[in-house]
């Protein structure tokens, strides 16, 4: 049920991830960080499977800058099919999203208008998505490194 997006442009990568933990259909927090502070690797897939690293249901995001090569997102899939691509998103808001995605998408996206196209899909998990992502957290990778954004919230709807 987790959900994770990454957008490329020529200066830095965007990444960001719900933070829910979830042990089947239960929430069991809302502020939960899913990311380490010194590697953007992001992985979805069941529970034991992300947390052991084992190959069953589970899809990787690895985002980084090289000196020479610039900014870089890949998709490794539970396949360990290795694949680059200019913006990705992961779990089932994933169906909602890649459309705006593949709209919107420019390779020559400024911070501003990333954070606009991140927003716009976000917006849509909102209305469309049948789970409750409330928050989710932001980060970019650059030339100087790892920066973490303010996070992005949406107000709980009620029943």
């Amino acid at each position: 049920m987790e959900y994770l997006i990454g957008i490329q442009d020529p200066d830095f990568v965007l990444v960001t991830f719900d933070r829910v933990a979830a042990s089947n259909i239960v929430q069991m927090k809302d502020d939960h960080d899913k990311m380490s502070e010194k590697i953007l690797l992001l992985c979805v897939g069941e529970s034991g499977d992300t947390v052991h690293r084992t190959p069953y249901h589970v899809n990787l995001f690895l985002a980084g800058y090289g000196q020479h090569e610039g900014p870089a997102l890949y998709h490794v899939d539970c396949l360990v099919a290795l694949a680059k691509a200019p913006f990705m998103a992961h779990g089932y808001g994933a169906f909602l999203t890649l459309s705006i995605l593949d709209r919107y998408y420019s390779p020559t996206l400024s911070h501003e208008r990333a954070m606009e196209l991140l927003r716009k899909c976000l917006e849509e998990l909102q209305k469309r998505f049948i789970l409750n992502l409330p928050t989710f957290s932001i980060r970019i990778i650059d030339k100087n490194g790892i920066h973490d954004l303010v996070n992005m919230s949406f107000p709980k709807k009620g029943s």
